[in-house]
Parts: structure tokens; C-alpha cells; sequence
């Protein structure tokens, strides 16, 4: 008697930037949240150029690949330089960038953006949908992939502790081909949500806001966020210093028109 064949196993889901539902963001949207990353071409997206570049060389050295981005203080700006960053970077590498809303009491990105989606990470966590490719969406003309979250007031911490949010990171980390996978985090004081995400992620970036953040605020981040590595801090509203020693500004004396001429060459 022939021995029994043996079930094939089902090879786990590997997430590529095609297999994600194209989404083009309105304009009107886009302008009015300020995300300005998608345009080289434009005076304000520069911070963002030059933050790439350092940011993407921390990364290669260090061999991070899953980062969040939080805050210690809310209102600091973390969403949206979390989608700047994001859609910046994705102008200039060749493999697909992820951008994954675990601000699951806030869900701010799909605002950003104009996105309305019927399921967000949150339906994955909960287990009512089976596929991060269902949730995910391809910005059109870039290599970003958005993965945004639905409103959540309750139980979120429970979320983030489960098994199906540590086998969306194994997807994400070991099953996609995004090079770098970015994670808008809450701030870290507002609850444990982020030092719960943070136990399984590379390390963090800290958004600290020139106005509201103090010394004591970044110390206490660090030490409860510890062990996961802080790669760097990105200091938010600042005014001063490195912009007026080099004429930036949106309209800067020097960069501004600079900006403006690479556009009308264009």
C-alpha cells in the first residue's frame, strides 16, 4: 500500500508593492494636510531630501529595516512627518517603502491622504480580514505602500500583544519587499501601545517639538523605551539656526528661488 500523501504546506503570503490596490490622493487633500515629500520640485520638500539621505544612511549601517516614529509629546508633528519621510524616501530607492498606521486611537494617515477604506490593520489585528495585501494601498506614480488603520478607542493594547500582530511583523519583515518598513507609532506617554509595538520593531525615531518637548520629556522616552534603540531624533517647528544661516524657508531668499527655477526648467 502506497503511503499516504502528506499535505502540501501553504507557502505564508509574500507582499509586494503590485499586489496592493492603486490609490490616487487628492490634490486637494494633499495640499491641505501639507504632505509634500511626492515633489522634488517644491522649496518645502528639501528638509525632507536632506533627512532621507542621513536616514537611509543610519539605516544601512545599522541593518534596521522595521523603524517607528513616535513622540513624546502629542501634537508634535509625528504623523506628518511620518508621511513626508516616507513618501521622500520612496521617491529615490529602488525597492518599495511600507508606511503602517499603529496609531490605532488616532488614524491619522488615511486622512492625510483622502483614503476612506472599509478595513485597516486594525481588521487584521482582530482577525475579520487574512491578508495585509487586502488592507494595503499603492500610492499611484510612487513606490510607497500605505497601510492605513481604522479608528479604535478600546482594547488596543490587546491588539498589539497578540499573536496576529506578531505575524504581521514576520510578514512584514521576513514575507514583503518593502526595504524599509515605517510604523507611525502614538506618542510614547500617551499609553503603552508604543512601547508594546516597539518590543518587536529595529528602533525608533523620536519627533521632539522645538515649542512643547523638554530634556526631561526625551530622558524619560528613552529609558522607558529602552531596550529598542532610538536612531535619531528629528527636532519639529524649529526656528532658527540651520534655516536662517542658509536662507531656507518656503520661499527663502536663496532656496526658494532656486526651487523655482528647477521647476520652470522642468
Amino acid at each position: 500500500m502506497a503511503d499516504a500523501e502528506l499535505p502540501t504546506a501553504i507557502d505564508p503570503e509574500f507582499l509586494t508593492l503590485a499586489s496592493l490596490t492603486e490609490f490616487t490622493p487628492p490634490v486637494t487633500e494633499i495640499r491641505k494636510h501639507r504632505i509634500i515629500g511626492f515633489d522634488n520640485r517644491d522649496a518645502r520638500a528639501r528638509p525632507f531630501n536632506l533627512l532621507r539621505t542621513s536616514f537611509a544612511k543610519k539605516l544601512k549601517e545599522d541593518g534596521h529595516r522595521l523603524i517607528g516614529i513616535t513622540s513624546a509629546t502629542p501634537a508634535a508633528g509625528k504623523s506628518f512627518l511620518s508621511m513626508n519621510l516616507a513618501s521622500s524616501l520612496a521617491r529615490v530607492v529602488e525597492e518599495p517603502i511600507f508606511l503602517v498606521d499603529l496609531d490605532i486611537r488616532r488614524a491619522s494617515l488615511a486622512d492625510e491622504i483622502g483614503l476612506v477604506p472599509e478595513h485597516g490593520i486594525e481588521s487584521y489585528l482582530e482577525g475579520t480580514i487574512d491578508t495585509l495585501a487586502g488592507i494595503g494601498r499603492r500610492i499611484d506614480g510612487t513606490r510607497l505602500g500605505i497601510f492605513p488603520t481604522i479608528r479604535r478607542s478600546r482594547n488596543t493594547a490587546e491588539l498589539l500583544a497578540g499573536e496576529r500582530f506578531t505575524q504581521m511583523i514576520t510578514t512584514l519583515r521576513d514575507r514583503s519587499e518593502a526595504s524599509v518598513i515605517l510604523f507611525d507609532l502614538p506618542p510614547a506617554f500617551a499609553n503603552d501601545d508604543a512601547m508594546i509595538s516597539l518590543a518587536q520593531l529595529d528602533g525608533f525615531v523620536l519627533v521632539v517639538d522645538a515649542g512643547t518637548t523638554t530634556r526631561r520629556h526625551v530622558q524619560d522616552v528613552m529609558a522607558m523605551l529602552y531596550p529598542t534603540p532610538c536612531i535619531g531624533t528629528i527636532l519639529n517647528r524649529y526656528q532658527g539656526g540651520l534655516g536662517d544661516s542658509y536662507g531656507y524657508g518656503y520661499g527663502g531668499p536663496n532656496y526658494g528661488k532656486y526651487y523655482e527655477r528647477a521647476a520652470s526648467d522642468d
